[in-house]
């Protein structure tokens, strides 16, 4: 499936159940260039020649800690473009087991959440935001302060209302 951008990227959506279903997410360094503080999958551009599942697998190895071979692939999810950085994001999904101890890549990774999906489900709604001094609304999802959006919040949506319709 083709989508919008310049740039190809990929990121893996790890779920696990554990008193519920929940996804992984990181939150980004404060002081990154792009994406500064935001939450998202683990993931990033598509290497040269580089299949998108292989460049979700790779990133969330050398993000989380992560072995690929520690991820069960069940599918992926339509993709999604980035409005001010120009990437087509594609997610895939995966089921990996709980209590993982997670490895950060400290240059971009502050801290990695483990969210359950009900929460951010209950968390979802629309704001206010101001990126670079421009304003603007949004469809969010927040649960314990942790506020997701953009396309992380579109590709969390999907998920969301796949999981629903089953």
């Amino acid at each position: 499936m083709d989508v919008h951008g310049g740039q190809d990227a990929a990121v893996l959506v790890p779920l696990f159940e554990q008193d519920g279903l929940h996804a992984v997410f990181t939150r980004r360094r404060h002081d990154l260039r792009r994406h500064a503080g935001e939450i998202s999958f683990p993931g990033g551009r598509r290497d040269e020649g580089e299949a998108l599942i292989d460049t979700a697998l790779r990133e969330a190895h050398e993000e989380v800690g992560l072995p690929p071979d520690q991820v069960h692939v069940v599918g992926a999810l339509p993709p999604t473009p980035t409005f001010v950085t120009n990437y087509a994001i594609y997610p895939f999904v995966g089921v990996i087991e709980p209590g993982f101890a997670w490895v950060l890549q400290h240059s971009e990774v502050a801290e990695v959440l483990e969210l359950r999906l009900d929460d951010l489900a209950a968390g979802y709604g629309e704001r206010r935001l101001v990126r670079r001094g421009i304003p603007f609304r949004t469809p969010t999802y927040d649960t314990g302060g942790h506020v997701i959006w953009g396309a992380t919040a579109r590709i969390l949506g999907d998920l969301l209302g796949r999981l629903e319709a089953e």
